[in-house]
Parts: structure tokens; C-alpha cells; sequence
């Protein structure tokens, strides 16, 4: 579904030093797999997201899904942003239906489309509430909503829950997952807790620090459906997590040296 080959991204140069943030970084995910891209801040896992998503370009290498060039946005893509990214003029019912608006399909089709999104992620009843009205929590869900309704063949997660609470961290993370389980949607979900890119990953790309290199590619080899108590309580959950903070000690260590 999606192959990235020797990428590389440098800011700045001509004027200026030229900042190398992505490093020649290569790897493909097959369709339908949920892959979790884990590292330190500043090694490049946004900038890698903005450039799948269309909407930074690379300095070398490709990206591509189902084997076409990403040349900009495109609808075969979602990118649901940390800081939610929902219009405050539109309701949840607003928001949600955005994209399929700006793609010119009907409002009584849209409408049937979205509430069923709106149902799948609890805001029934919150329809017509605008982001101001609601909590950080259910604003998540809204964009969860919008993405999904788009039907993308790839969803792209910025952090997406890393500005709520622990607690709704996890409710959202469970929500995440049963929806996923419900279309399998190709995922690749940029993160900073090790905890959160084992649970909800097939495979977890751990990134090395500045300039972002893939250090490791790890199966998580966790069976689904998951849910917290039996997954991060298993031996594999602990064994995971033990090998994952090793490997970014490892890369900080290299960066200081």
C-alpha cells in the first residue's frame, strides 16, 4: 500500500546551514496493517508524515501508494492532526462531513455517511455542538470521524492523542482500534510512548534522533482484537517494551557520541 525508498529532507541550504532531518529512510507497509512510527522529538517523524501526506515535499528519494507517486494531498489519504485541526465555525455534524462536502457528494449522502461515523466513535446526540462546546476528548473523536469518513485507504495519525488525559488516552486508543478492527484502514500513527506504539501496532518503526534513520522494525506478534488488561499485562507487552527502550538508549547514546 505504501513504499518509501531512500527518503531524505534537508531545511534550509543555500543562504544558510542546511539542516539534514530525514536520512535516506526506506520501508513499505502492506494494506490494512496498523504500523506505529516511535521516536525521540526532533528525528523527523512529522516532517515523514507531512511528506506522505502530500503536503511537504521530499529533497530525495519517493513515496508511493499502490505504486503512484505522492505528488501533493490526496484523497487516497487522511491526516488527522495532534491539535485536532476542526473548523470552530462548524459543528461536530460541520466538521465531520468537511471532506466529503469539498468533494461534491450530496448532503442527504454525506449526512447517512457521517452519522454513522459520529455513532461508531459515541458524539451521538453531539451532532449539531460545536469544538468549543465539547471536550479536548470528544474533539479527538470528531476528527477521528472526519478521517474516517473519507473512506482513505491510508489514515496518517500525528500524536493524535497526546494532548488529553491518561485515562482518555486509553478509552481513545480502545475506540481507535475498534474501528480499525471494523475496516482495517492501512495506519501509520506517529507517537512518543513506547507503551502506546506496542499496543496499538502491528509493527512498531522505532526512529533514531537527529537526523531521523529507521533503527529498527519490530513485529509485534500481539493477537487482536486487543484489549489493556490482557495485552499490556502479557509477558510479550514487557519483553516489547524492554527492547524498544534499548534500542533508543542505543540511538541517544550514538547521537552523543
Amino acid at each position: 500500500m505504501l513504499e518509501i525508498a531512500s527518503l531524505t529532507k534537508t531545511f534550509g541550504g543555500e543562504d544558510g546551514p542546511a539542516n539534514l532531518v530525514l536520512d535516506r529512510v526506506s520501508f513499505t507497509v502492506p494494506q490494512n496493517q496498523f504500523v506505529c512510527l516511535l521516536g525521540p522529538s526532533g528525528c523527523g517523524k512529522t516532517t515523514l508524515l507531512r511528506i506522505v501526506a502530500g503536503l511537504t515535499a521530499e529533497t530525495s528519494g519517493s513515496i508511493a501508494v499502490e505504486g503512484r507517486a505522492v505528488r501533493g494531498p490526496g484523497q487516497d489519504r487522511s491526516l488527522v492532526f495532534q491539535n485536532y485541526g476542526l473548523l470552530p465555525w462548524r459543528t461536530v455534524m460541520g466538521n465531520v462531513e468537511f471532506g466529503l462536502e469539498m468533494r461534491g457528494v450530496s448532503k442527504v449522502k454525506r449526512r447517512e455517511i457521517c452519522q454513522g461515523h459520529i455513532d461508531r466513535v459515541g458524539l451521538k446526540g453531539y451532532e449539531k455542538h460545536y469544538p468549543h462546546e465539547i471536550s479536548g476528548g470528544m474533539q479527538q473523536r470528531t476528527a477521528l470521524a472526519r478521517a474516517f469518513s473519507k473512506n482513505p485507504k491510508i489514515l496518517l495519525m500525528d500524536e493524535p492523542f497526546a494532548a488529553v488525559d491518561m485515562q482518555t488516552r486509553e478509552m481513545l486508543q480502545d475506540e481507535l482500534l475498534k474501528i480499525w478492527n471494523g475496516n482495517k484502514t492501512t495506519v501509520l500513527f506517529v507517537t512518543h510512548s513506547i507503551e502506546e506504539a506496542i499496543y496499538l501496532g502491528d509493527r512498531v518503526l522505532v526512529m533514531g534522533a537527529h537526523p531521523g534513520r529507521i533503527a529498527a522494525d519490530i513485529e509485534t506478534g500481539l493477537p487482536r482484537p486487543r484489549s489493556d488488561s490482557d495485552v499490556k499485562s502479557s509477558a510479550r507487552f514487557d519483553e516489547l517494551r524492554r527492547e524498544v527502550r534499548e534500542i533508543l538508549r542505543h540511538a541517544r547514546q550514538q547521537v552523543a557520541a
